[in-house]
């Protein structure tokens, strides 16, 4: 028997797995939005091909019809094709600075967890970043570099290197807490206590028997990360430091669309509404997937 089959139970299969899932019903419902708005804003452009940079003035700040199902901006940009680009900005922004979140705190983690005289100072380091406000300092990094990165990667490049790594840098403490501790309670299980007995080395420990046993906290982590990037950089493009006008974001197209709302008002709900269903999604599929990985709940079904 492997190491790692002797460290799940039976039923931690992926039918079992997927059967658990599919009773929260939430879960469930997220899935599917998720997966259908993951799917318009990719194939959305081939079914509505039209250039969401095109301008239009005559056709400027229209109500929905026919010609432009949601209605045009001040410029007379279709806002259906805006918010489809907008919507793979935005996705592609949360899963990369997820990305770089959810490494980075599996990366402290996990060294705090198996190497003891790193534990004490990684920790100590892990609540300074959570005792300092998070907005304020993006908002200064964003103001004192956005201009360097512009001119050394380009407008679009730069603010979108930019805005990742503010995120992912500020954002990995909490999956570092949870890997920390799913660690520490691995090093007390039979088969780690075997294994340090038989002299493995510390990377070998990691990759061949920590990290496959701590991969359920690590994927809701990351599930959970995508709305929290979202949001942020939702908010900063919203106070007008994301992206550059012509580079359509959710957020941006929040900003853009507060002076307009007088003369059209389905300018702000359509991003707003888009950004809404993408978190709540989200955040349902990681409640779905911690309750299907939970292991308390695994050993309650084999009773």
């Amino acid at each position: 028997m492997t190491d790692r089959a002797a460290s799940l139970p039976p039923l931690h299969s992926r039918v079992s797995l997927w059967r658990r899932f599919g009773r929260h019903r939430g879960a469930v419902v997220g899935m599917v939005v998720f997966a259908a708005i993951t799917a318009a804003v990719l194939l959305g452009p081939f079914v509505w091909p039209v250039d969401p940079a095109q301008i239009d003035i005559a056709a400027k700040n229209q109500s929905p019809s026919l010609a432009h199902p949601l209605g045009t901006d001040q410029l007379g940009h279709d806002l259906l094709a805006g918010l489809l680009a907008g919507g793979r900005v935005s996705l592609l922004v949360g899963l990369v600075a997820m990305g770089l979140a959810v490494g980075l705190g599996t990366l402290v983690g996990v060294l705090a967890g198996v190497l003891r005289h790193w534990d004490a100072p990684l920790m100590r380091m892990t609540d300074l970043f959570l005792s300092l406000p998070l907005l304020p300092l993006l908002l200064v990094a964003i103001m004192l570099w956005r201009d360097s990165l512009r001119a050394q990667f380009g407008p679009e490049a730069g603010i979108f290197l930019l805005i990742v790594c503010a995120i992912g840098l500020t954002s990995w403490m909490q999956t570092a807490r949870i890997v920390r501790g799913e660690v520490l309670a691995l090093r007390e299980r039979e088969f780690i206590i075997a294994a340090t007995a038989l002299g493995t080395r510390p990377l070998a420990m990691i990759r061949r028997h920590i990290l496959p046993n701590i991969l359920g906290p690590i994927l809701v982590s990351a599930t959970l990360g995508v709305g929290h990037a979202i949001l942020t950089e939702s908010a900063l493009s919203f106070l007008g430091l994301g992206f550059p006008s012509d580079v359509p974001s959710w957020g941006r197209m929040l900003f853009d669309g507060t002076n307009y709302m007088t003369l059209t008002p389905t300018r702000v709900v359509w991003p707003g509404l888009a950004i809404t269903l993408t978190v709540l999604s989200v955040n349902y599929l990681g409640d779905g997937l911690r309750d299907a990985l939970d292991p308390r709940r695994v050993r309650g079904a084999a009773r």
